[in-house]
């Protein structure tokens, strides 16, 4: 199975630490978030990689490369702009081929086992326990709110209908909900959504 990290977010809640970097880069314990998901995915038996990446993205690139040094193969999608998850992730689509993919947020940080994710329906999602930024959390699981992670396995066929253009994932996630083609699981460890300086330091604080 291939993977997609996304990367191409503005980091605007970050500054001034996202003035020169973007958000993947920032570092924790040394390493920048996003070589957390690289290296995740690797040990889940994930070696095809794409990154999506607009602000700042050559940074990524350099430090990356084709992922020779992390024992995978590294393409990107590069975005003139941020197209919102849903067109990010529809404008890549042609290199992530005809089957299932993982897809991970680049500015989250997880203790989950990307290879306990398998395909099912249209989109598995990896729900968690709602932080205390997210009390109402985003869908329901059996009655339960909770706070979708960012992570989640998609059929290419999720994506139909979308243009290469600005298109957030949340109102076709709730589309395709409704019509019963998603489903979804609960992991009940360490995740956190590096979205504020403090939640960087928080995180810091748990790798230390």
């Amino acid at each position: 199975m291939k993977a997609m990290i996304l990367a191409a977010g503005l980091g605007t809640r970050m500054r001034p630490l996202t003035d020169h970097t973007p958000k993947p880069m920032l570092k924790v314990a040394g390493k920048p978030l996003i070589q957390y998901q690289v290296e995740r995915l690797v040990a889940a038996g994930v070696h095809q990689i794409v990154i999506n990446h607009a602000y700042l993205g050559e940074q990524i690139e350099t430090f990356l490369g084709d992922g020779t040094q992390f024992h995978c193969s590294i393409t990107y999608s590069a975005e003139a702009e941020p197209l919102e998850t849903g067109g990010g992730i529809f404008k890549a689509l042609p290199l992530l081929g005809d089957d299932p993919f993982l897809l991970v947020n680049g500015d989250v940080w997880t203790d989950f086992d990307y290879a306990q994710l398998q395909p099912s329906k249209e989109a598995n999602l990896v729900l968690v326990d709602n932080p205390a930024h997210n009390l109402t959390g985003d869908f329901d699981l059996l009655g339960e709110p909770l706070t979708f992670s960012g992570i989640a396995v998609y059929q290419p066929s999720f994506f139909n209908g979308l243009a290469v253009e600005r298109a957030p994932l949340g109102p076709l996630l709730r589309q395709k909900i409704a019509a019963g083609l998603v489903d979804a699981v609960h992991h009940q460890g360490h995740w956190m959504d590096i979205g504020t300086p403090q939640r960087l330091a928080d995180l810091e604080d748990l790798l230390a």
